[in-house]
């Protein structure tokens, strides 16, 4: 049988082996998973010696963890595998006969198990643990220990013993105290016992046994030395402090931890994991959880900040700082040390209650730490750096509540909070070694940008705590940058001026967040009056003429940030403009393709301001308006492209292009631009386009992928000059926005009958309709009325044969668009088109589906057809659907509703439906005479004849689809929200038609299914006697109780 199996595993591990054979190997192994009796063969395939292949050693015990893990062994089971595994441990682990030995520090294993093997015996062993320690094996540790003694005696001398030894105790913390672990309740308590009995068993022979292996080992081997510190930090957090604080464990302890060499040795690798190891093992201590009080005594007791003092005063901190052999990992290590004690001691200090006693312990810690945690935040490495934030944060954060509870912080408090700031900003700053734009240095910047988001947190933090101090720093640290900058001392680096630009940039947050920059002219705050004199004096220092690339990126955004700022100081704006205009044609094209969407967000603020200067704007731009498309390169559309190169491609920058043509179209737009020049202007910009655009529309008709291109890209820059002239919205309330007037729209029609040329001759095109669809959004709110006319045309182009779903729901939003905003023009251009509108739809909703994204298109084009009915029936244009031209297709339009009220699969949808059911039972049912509405109207008098016949027995029978349905739980809220508007609709056709409804329930529906005597009685006074909201109510409660919930 051994055979087999090792043959088993052989094949099923071999890439060579033929596929269906390793299938069968692969099975043949499953089914040993679940018999127990396997564990025999698989434990017998282990032990044999000569040992097989580590894989088959490996696979073989995998198979007994997995029968130890799942439970399937009894105790006569585990016993049996306790006793053979122990057996051969003691067999190979316990003799030196196996080949281990020490070279320079490390253990050499030249007949022994495989690191693979031995990480396989060592989670068998703990999985034996957590089966038999509680009755079975309660001598567990002592067993192992007992394999450290060496043949010869020599205590704790077997090299193999102690590393097994070592490995087992961190296997077993890590399996029953490993927080980051999600465990069961059950698992949860089997921990908490397990580790309850270690504490009574055990725990103070382990604590010993590491005291003896540090005292034995120390020089002699790394390897050891390690595994038992690693122990000793995951055990440390649930064992008994006081088998760790006593003085001989500890003075082994710390002397590893000032094992940092002054001399040849430092940053040997031997000598780093030792001391680092250390360090972390301390850090592990302080950090174990304890009540404040002894959290600070144990602080104290370990002289944290001496042991701290001493490491950072040591050559690879001190001298080496700045250099090549600058022992990071070192740094980190203390870091941490560092972040851990200052962490406890902030949370002692917000202890409820802390006593006077404790809180002064505390404070004096805070004080004697300030230094070093300042230390290593402002270390040069990042990482360093990152390791103490978190004892910072919640250091600010307590001074926080501390001054919002008390109304302000004491003085040793407040004397923290400067050097903490300004370390907080020059950490801000891009180092010295640091570039900005090079494409090899892209991680480094992400990582850079990522630690300024909290270094901004931490600002914010204290712009809270002392608003003030804040202020003033980085008001000096703006103003000494600018006024370097303003009288020439020197070249001025860019990493200071980007630091100036990027703080004044966060300084908003402050300066605007109440409000505005301004109130009735004036800065609206100390801060806002601050933020005020920066810009000022980034304006008169002719920052913008810097070089640096990122120095020009900083200016434009904060010009578009503190737009208010040219509002109110518009002898600035010209300086402004013209440093823009410089960029949109700056070589760098990052900062080209940047510049183009902030010249626009700039010029659309500050639009009511520029209006005498279109022309000239338009002149120094023209260049940049001729659209030339270049088809997207093979790697442009490699998956796999980052994000750097993406913004950069053809495609990224065309449609950075557009935001120039919204400029123009901004600027020269406004009130105070006669509408003579506003046509001059639109005609400068689309007269060159509408040619370019026939001019392509040959070639792309025989295939030219290029002039397609082009065509697109012109049909967008068209759309998006309009959304430039014209913000208004049809059917919009809005006294801001007007309609463009007359002048303008007859251009833009010129425009848009341009586009519908493309469109009719390309509308094969997906790219080409999407364009059309983008433009015609935009080209609404510019043509006004006009549209209409055109609407015929747009929808057979839009809503091709070749139209996906997607492209159907997204154009019926639009439409719902302009029947709302043109409600009283419409109806007869909605009476003509709706039947070959609806009728493309229908086509669209029959497809079958091919995969799940089209099922989720389905779905909302299901959605948006249903929105588009309830548009046309809440905008007074009911009538349509019911014309002489569209009456044909009333049948199929009510079909289709009622397919999707009854679709349980879909219950937004269906939701959906019934509203609008219910809007066409309110609209055509005439006036309500239950109550009636009118006196003298006592019987139904529905708007259009015959239909509250056909409300009771069309609509009515949906009513029961749902609730019939097991799938649809009431207390699901999609399925409450879809039964709800079915208790409103039965209310509803109750309104119109009375009693005559009720003697079609009684007699008819509730026969149908079965429902008589006083339930159904007491169905149908709920329904006549409550209001809306109670029927709900009641109908929700009836659907649970027909099911005897």
């Amino acid at each position: 049988m051994e055979a087999q199996v090792e043959n088993a595993i052989e094949i099923a591990g071999d890439p060579s082996s033929d596929q269906a054979l390793k299938t069968q190997a692969h099975d043949f192994l499953n089914q040993l998973r679940t018999d127990p009796s396997s564990c025999q063969v698989c434990l017998s395939l282990f032990t044999l010696s000569p040992p097989r292949s580590a894989v088959v050693r490996v696979v073989a015990l995998d198979i007994v963890n997995n029968a130890l893990q799942t439970g399937q062994l009894d105790s006569q089971g585990l016993a049996f595998v306790k006793d053979t595994l122990t057996e051969y441990i003691r067999r190979s682990y316990k003799s030196e006969r196996r080949g281990s030995s020490l070279t320079n520090g490390n253990v050499e294993d030249n007949e022994g198990d495989s690191v693979a093997v031995q990480n396989k015996l060592t989670q068998t062993t703990t999985y034996l643990f957590t089966n038999m320690y509680p009755a079975g094996w309660e001598d567990f540790f002592g067993d192992f220990l007992g394999l450290t003694t060496s043949d010869d005696g020599q205590w704790r001398g077997n090299l193999a013993g102690v590393v097994l030894y070592l490995r087992v105790l961190s296997s077993v913390s890590e399996e029953i105290a490993d927080q980051q672990i999600q465990s069961t309740a059950e698992e949860k308590k089997r921990n908490n016992d397990l580790k309850d009995l270690i504490r009574v068993r055990h725990a103070k022979q382990v604590a010993l046994s590491w005291q003896e292996i540090l005292s034995q080992w120390q020089g002699r081997s790394d390897t050891v030395i390690n595994l038992c510190l690693k122990a000793m930090r995951l055990w440390v957090g649930w064992t008994d402090i006081t088998l760790i604080l006593n003085q001989a464990l500890l003075s082994l302890l710390f002397q590893l931890v000032g094992k940092v060499d002054d001399g040849e040795l430092a940053n040997q690798a031997g000598v780093d994991t030792v001391r680092n190891g250390a360090i972390d093992t301390v850090t592990e201590i302080v950090a174990k959880k304890m009540k404040a009080g002894d959290k600070l005594e144990m602080i104290y007791f370990l002289d944290v900040p001496s042991v701290v003092a001493q490491l950072i005063a040591s050559k690879s901190l001190q001298d080496l700082k700045g250099t090549p052999r600058y022992d990071t990992d070192l740094a980190e290590a203390v870091a941490r040390l560092v972040n851990a004690a200052v962490f406890d001691v902030v949370k002692s200090l917000d202890a409820d209650p802390v006593d006077d006693q404790t809180r002064q312990r505390a404070d004096k810690l805070l004080e004697i730490f300030l230094p070093s945690i300042l230390r290593f935040f402002s270390d040069e490495y990042d990482e360093v750096c990152s390791t103490v934030i978190p004892s910072l944060t919640e250091l600010l954060t307590y001074f926080r509540r501390l001054a919002k509870t008390k109304g302000g912080l004491g003085p040793q408090y407040t004397s923290m909070l400067s050097p903490i700031l300004n370390a907080i900003v020059m950490k801000m700053k891009y180092d010295e070694t640091s570039s900005w734009g090079v494409e090899d240095e892209q991680t480094d910047e992400a990582e850079f940008q990522e630690l300024r988001k909290r270094l901004q947190i931490l600002q914010q933090t204290i712009a809270a705590i002392d608003p003030s101090l804040y202020i003033d720093t980085l008001s000096n640290v703006v103003g000494q940058t600018f006024g370097s900058l303003r009288m020439g001392q020197g070249q001025v680096d860019w990493r200071d001026l980007e630091l100036a630009l990027h703080e004044m940039y966060l300084f908003g947050e402050l300066a605007v967040k109440n409000g505005g920059l301004y109130n009735k002219s004036q800065p609206s705050s100390l801060a806002a009056e601050r933020l005020v004199g920066m810009m000022q004096q980034m304006m008169e220092s002719d920052i913008a003429s810097y070089s640096h690339p990122v120095i020009q990126l900083h200016y434009m955004e904060l010009c578009v940030r503190y737009c208010a700022f040219f509002e109110n100081q518009t002898q600035f704006i010209g300086q402004a403009l013209d440093n823009f205009i410089r960029f949109v044609h700056h070589d760098h094209v990052k900062v080209k393709a940047r510049s183009w969407y902030l010249f626009q967000r700039f010029c659309k603020h500050l639009r009511a301001q520029m209006g005498d200067i279109a022309q000239m704007v338009i002149r120094a731009i023209s260049d940049l308006l001729i659209i030339k498309a270049e088809l997207p390169e093979d790697d442009e559309s490699d998956d796999d492209t980052s994000s750097e190169h993406h913004n950069q491609s053809a495609a990224a920058l065309v449609d950075s292009q557009l935001y120039l043509f919204e400029a123009i179209g901004s600027i020269s737009s406004t009130s105070n631009v006669p509408v003579s020049m506003q046509v001059l202007y639109a005609q400068a910009v689309t007269n060159p386009l509408i040619s370019d655009l026939h001019n392509h529309l040959g070639p792309a008709n025989n295939g030219d992928e290029r002039a397609s291109l082009q065509i697109h890209h012109i049909i967008m820059a068209l759309g998006t000059l309009a959304r430039g002239f014209s913000t208004w919205m049809p059917g919009s309330s809005s006294t801001i926005t007007s309609p463009p007037p007359e002048a303008v729209s007859e251009e833009f029609a010129l425009a848009a009958e341009a586009i519908l040329v493309a469109l009719e001759a390309l509308k094969a095109s997906i790219s080409i309709r999407a364009a059309c669809r983008s433009s015609f959004s935009r080209l609404v709110c510019v043509l006004g009325p006009r549209i209409l006319i055109q609407l015929p045309r747009w929808i057979d182009g839009l809503l091709a044969q070749s139209s996906t779903k997607d492209e159907m729901a997204t154009f019926l939003k639009l439409l719902d668009q302009i029947v709302y905003g043109f409600k009283t023009e419409i109806f007869n251009i909605l009476d003509s088109l709706l039947t070959p509108l609806l009728r493309r739809v229908f086509a669209g909703l029959a497809e079958p589906n091919s995969g799940t994204d089209d099922e989720i298109q389905l779905a909302e084009l299901r959605r948006e057809y249903l929105n588009f009915l309830l548009v046309i029936l809440n905008n007074d244009l009911g009538s349509v659907l019911v014309s002489s031209v569209n009456q044909q297709l009333f049948e199929t339009v009510i079909a289709t509703i009622e397919h999707f009220a009854k679709d349980a699969t879909d219950l937004p949808t269906a939701k959906l439906a019934f509203s609008v059911l219910i809007r066409m039972s309110s609209i055509w049912g005439g006036p309500d005479i239950a109550p009636p509405s009118d006196p003298t109207i006592q019987t139904a008098s529905p708007a259009l004849q015959g239909f509250d016949h056909f409300m009771i027995t069309r609509f009515s029978p949906l009513c029961w689809v749902l609730p019939n349905n097991p799938t649809v739980k009431p207390s699901d809220h999609p399925a409450r929200q879809a039964l709800g508007e079915v208790a409103s609709l039965q209310k509803v056709i109750y309104a119109k038609t009375g009693q005559d409804y009720l003697t079609y329930l009684a007699q008819v529906e509730f026969k149908r299914f079965g429902f008589e005597g006083e339930p159904a009685e007491e169905y149908l006074r709920a329904l006549a006697g409550m209001d809306g909201k109670a029927f709900k109510s009641f109908f929700l409660a009836f659907i649970n109780q027909r099911r005897g919930n």
